[in-house]
């Protein structure tokens, strides 16, 4: 009983210790952290403002600054992919489902990396934010070699694989327009439908600056307006020559997502009663359980009897189609 007495004494000395120790640690004051929005603020809230939901990220150590930002952004969730291939393809199906999508690399040795599936977003026409964490802002023509680089002081290499396969590339190394270069940027991507290439140093990612705003205002989209007068010419052409045919075909492509006419077509579909293809890289946009889906076309490698519906029909309509051999 002694020993359980003085156990217990013991033990409410230690929890009153504790305690006072508790109390004495709380009384410090801890340093809040700063309201003001940054960099990487600013590009996560942009993210959401068009539609992104999802990242697709392969941390290192040049962006794992910029990814705290995206992490902390309520309206982001951070997937992170086993390589930087699989968050650039993560990326593409992501666009073809929503419209734009994002994925953020590390410098050189990641952006080379998710290179091929970019250069396939941008043969198809996807909106693909790239996102890679560049070198320290004082490295630029520091003339120092990198780790993780190709071990030239000169770090363009990236942005010249980029620069073929992306519609708009930045290289954001200083905060004076940073939030310009970061607006162009995805506003290309969004009026092109083409991946965009953003690289930010990895020190500039957690400062504030002036041109950032707790909620940037939206960005203006210019729309492409078709010559109305042309267009019904077309269509009465069109009309005449599908009316008179006697077996009639229509044939889906890709660039209908592109101009967001899926269900424009579907309803043309529906409501003449055409027999239906799709083009390979159209396989989707077109429901297969429809009354007069035929398959796909692909020349010799089409769907069973497709080939023969398309080139024995005596009119076809290719809409938003890719010819290639």
């Amino acid at each position: 009983m002694e020993n359980t007495t003085t156990n217990g004494h013991l033990n409410n000395a230690l929890l009153i210790n504790e305690g006072h120790l508790n109390n004495g640690l709380h009384s410090i004051p801890k340093p809040k952290p700063s309201l003001a929005p940054t960099l990487g603020h600013h590009l996560a809230r942009r993210l959401v403002q068009v539609g992104v939901s999802d990242v697709f990220s392969v941390p290192g150590d040049s962006n794992l600054t910029l990814l705290d930002y995206f992490i902390g952004e309520p309206g982001l969730n951070l997937v992170g992919c086993c390589s930087e291939l699989n968050a650039g393809y993560a990326a593409d199906g992501y666009a073809r489902a929503k419209g734009v999508s994002a994925c953020a690399v590390t410098f050189t040795v990641g952006g080379l990396s998710i290179l091929n599936a970019i250069a396939g977003a941008y043969s198809q026409d996807l909106a693909v934010i790239c996102i890679v964490g560049g070198p320290n802002s004082n490295d630029y023509g520091a003339k120092t070699i990198l780790h993780h680089t190709i071990g030239l002081s000169d770090f363009s290499q990236e942005l010249q694989c980029f620069r073929a396969v992306t519609c708009h590339q930045a290289v954001i190394n200083d905060l004076d327009n940073a939030q310009e270069q970061i607006d162009r940027a995805i506003t290309a991507c969004l009026e092109e439908k083409k991946p965009v290439y953003i690289s930010i140093s990895c020190n500039l990612a957690s400062i504030p600056h002036p041109t950032f705003v707790q909620d940037p205002i939206p960005l203006v989209f210019s729309s492409k307006m078709s010559n109305h007068m042309a267009l019904e010419v077309a269509v009465e052409a069109a009309a005449e020559i599908l009316n008179k045919a006697v077996k009639p075909v229509l044939v889906a492509g890709p660039k209908l997502r592109v101009a967001k006419a899926r269900n424009a077509f579907i309803e043309l579909a529906d409501s003449c009663g055409y027999a239906i293809a799709v083009m390979p890289a159209a396989k989707g946009l077109v429901p297969e359980n429809f009354p007069c889906f035929i398959g796909t076309y692909w020349g010799a490698a089409s769907t069973l009897h497709s080939a023969e519906i398309v080139e024995t029909a005596d009119a076809s309509l290719f809409a938003g189609p890719i010819l290639m051999i």
